[in-house]
Formats: structure tokens, sequence, C-alpha cells
């Protein structure tokens, strides 16, 4: 049998291009070729954040689609996007497997993320098999999958939104949820050993995870970014003392109000420590971001984006504070590094609950009487998890469970080389 071609295709927004990058990555070490399909729009933010002349004649093939919104449309609004996606990529997908079935190297799988999977059918009319990725936790996959048992258990309305405020578990293995913060109305990619409960509610879940603690070789390490990362914070760090620095990042969607972006700034001030802070061009609701004028920052170093597995691994990092994505709990998870939560939507909320309530490896915040997160909560808890060794020992134990998991003999090392024997059949 003949190299194997494999078609990727994730959701258009970083939290999902970076793990199917990496799924992709896996699978070219293994010998199968793969055709990653951007949108138009992600394509071109990959190539300016990224030296795709690199790629030539590399086992990962970039092209990309239109995804039905114009250039000056606001694709942070996920709705519009979605519904525009449903309209105009069906057909340029189907087209694009067409035409390359046309060739010599015939696609002969195609890996869809969750929030793609209507692209299966397309994959089942073509005759190929088809595979959904899901790039959140296998908590969200589950929740996703018992909406009829909740809506029969008077827990959701028909419309999907809840009928009376509470929490319930749907595990006793799993972390509490709330009603009032399911994703879609705030709005895997894991391993066996940290959601137990939610894989025994969904056995037809194979974890391989965590994907991102994966590399490829030099062409392909960053191809899955869409902002240059900057280097020049990891020689920063190398002059900082070891279990020093808190390294702050809100992922790519996360934004403040100037209220908040002051008590943030002020707040890290207060704690008297390093810190490494990734602020985003876009990360304030305001059109420019504007620190308050008291903010010193003589203790810390402010990117616009940063190569985050690199500084998660480094020795100085003392604690994470984090939106909470999956991406990042992995990484944060596989690195042993303690987080301070501040999830913003959707998934992050139940991901704070299994980093704080379910692995205990961090804190969430209080809010004050404005509704805001204080520069005195932010140093109290600054200093209530950097003062906490048994939360680092949990923390190490756990990057010690994930990584003999992905490695060779490991639940999610088979788990991944019995997907590639399905892949082959």
């Amino acid at each position: 049998m003949g190299i194997q071609h494999v078609m990727v295709l994730p959701f258009p927004a970083q939290g999902h291009v970076n793990p199917l990058m990496s799924f992709s990555k896996r699978l070219t070490k293994h010998g199968f070729r793969v055709t990653f399909v951007n949108t138009d729009f992600i394509h071109k933010r990959v190539a300016s954040a990224t030296n795709l002349v690199n790629l030539e004649g590399s086992a990962v093939r970039l092209v990309s689609v239109p995804d039905g919104l114009g250039p000056l449309d606001d694709r942070n609004d996920l709705a519009n996007l979605s519904l525009a996606i449903l309209r105009v990529m069906p057909s340029a997908i189907e087209k694009l497997i067409r035409d390359i079935n046309g060739g010599s190297e015939k696609i002969s799988a195609i890996v869809v993320d969750l929030n793609m999977a209507w692209a299966l059918e397309i994959a089942h009319n073509l005759g190929l098999k088809g595979v959904v990725f899901c790039p959140s936790s296998a908590a969200i996959f589950v929740l996703q999958d018992n909406i009829p048992k909740l809506v029969q258990d008077g827990i959701l309305d028909k419309h999907g939104f809840p009928i009376t405020k509470g929490k319930f578990q749907l595990s006793p293995a799993m972390p509490i949820m709330e009603e009032a913060s399911f994703p879609w109305y705030s709005m895997g990619d894991t391993t066996v050993e940290l959601e137990p409960g939610a894989l025994n509610l969904c056995p037809k879940i194979l974890p391989v995870g965590p994907v991102l603690m994966e590399s490829g070789g030099d062409e392909l390490k960053s191809v899955g970014r869409l902002w240059e990362e900057d280097l020049s914070c990891l020689n920063w760090l190398d002059q900082k003392p070891p279990c020093s620095v808190i390294y702050v990042a809100f992922g790519s969607f996360t934004v403040f109000d100037l209220n908040q972006l002051k008590e943030l700034a002020l707040g890290l001030d207060l704690t008297n420590r390093p810190f490494l802070w990734v602020v985003r061009e876009n990360a304030s609701s305001s059109t420019k971001i504007a620190y308050p004028d008291e903010f010193k920052g003589t203790h810390g170093k402010i990117v616009n984006w940063a190569p985050q597995q690199k500084v998660l691994g480094h020795p100085s990092i003392a604690c994470f504070f984090s939106h909470c994505g999956w991406n990042s709990t992995m990484e944060g998870v596989a690195n042993g590094v303690p987080f301070l939560c501040w999830p913003y939507f959707a998934d992050q909320l139940f991901d704070r609950a299994y980093i704080c309530d379910v692995w205990k490896v961090g804190l969430g915040f209080d809010l004050d009487e404005r509704g805001l997160i204080s520069r005195w909560e932010i140093k109290k808890k600054v200093d209530q998890l950097l003062g906490d060794e048994s939360m680092r020992g949990r923390s190490k134990k756990l990057k010690e469970m994930v990584v003999r998991s992905i490695a060779e003999g490991g639940e999610s090392h088979e788990n991944f080389r019995k997907f590639e024997e399905w892949l082959l059949k």
C-alpha cells in the first residue's frame, strides 16, 4: 500500500488550528501525507506569522478555501462566522477533495474539527473514512452528547437554555457544572488519566492527547500560530531566578474593558514579582490598549505574542495566569505549572473547574462589588498560590502522569497507534 493521504479541517481559530496542526505533525512522523485546509483569512494570517517557504516539500500541504465573510467582517463574531461557513464551505471542500482525488495522491480519510462535523457527510458521500477531532475537553463533548438527557431531566428546555439555576454533575469524577455557564449559553484533545469520568460516559472517544506536547521538524514547529512570536522574552526569562516569573496570557479571544485592564496592570505591580504579560493589540474593548498612568511595570516584560510552550517549559516560570482555554490548560499541565484561572467564555469555565476543583492545581478569583477582579484580589491569590508547596507538588505529579501517557507504551501513545492502523485498513 502506498502513502496514505489525509485531509485535516480545523475550525478557523487559533485554539483549533494549533492542536490539529500538532495532530497532523504526528501523522507525518509515521509516514502519512496531510492536506491541511484553512480558510483564506486564517491562511493569510499563518503566512504572515510563519515562513511558509520552509514547508516546500513537507508532508503537510497547506491549502485554503473561503469562509463566506468579507475582508472587513468581524471573525470574532463566532455565530456569524459559523453561519457563513455553512453557506459556502461544504461545496468548496467537496470540490477540493474531488480535484485532489483526480490526481495520483488520493485522499482516503478526513479528520475534522468537532465544530466542522458537517464535513463528515461529504466524506461519507465520497467514500472516505471520517474522524471527528475534539480540541476541547472530553467533558464538553460529553455534555453536548447528553443534551437530550438534560432536556428530559428538566435541566434544559427544548432550545437548550437552562430552565432553573443550579448545579449538577454528569459523573462523580467530572467537574460540577452550572447551567448558566453552558458553552452555548455563555457565548479529544485529552488523555484518559485527566478525564476518566467523562471518558467512561462516552467510550467511543479515543484519547490521544495532549497533542501539543508533540513537535515536528523545525519547518513545522510554529505553522499553527496566527501571530508572530516575540522570542526576546526567552532571553529575558533566562535572566530570572527559577520559579520566580508570573506568566500572564489570555489566548486569542479574551477582551478586557479598560477598568478591568487597569486592575490587572496594577495588580501585577502590587505583586512585586517579575511577570511576562502577553497583550494582543485587540485585547481591549477600547480601540487602543491604554495602561493606567500609575502602572510602573518595572518588574515585567510585555509582548504581543509569545512562544507559549517554550515559555511554560522555562525553569523561571512560577505560575500561569490563564484564560483556561483547553490548549493552554494542556500546555500548563504538561509543564507542571500551577494556574491562576481567569476564564473568559465557553468551555473555559469548565476547564477552570477541572484545574481548581478536580486536579487541584490552581486558584480562581473572586469579583468585587463592581464586578471586577481587583488589584488586591490579584495580589492575594498570587501570594496564596506561590506560597502553597502542595499545589506545585500536585502540578508536578500531573505532569508526570501526562508524560507517561504520551510516551511509548502509554495509553495515549497506544491509542494513536490504533488510530493509524485503522486509517491503513
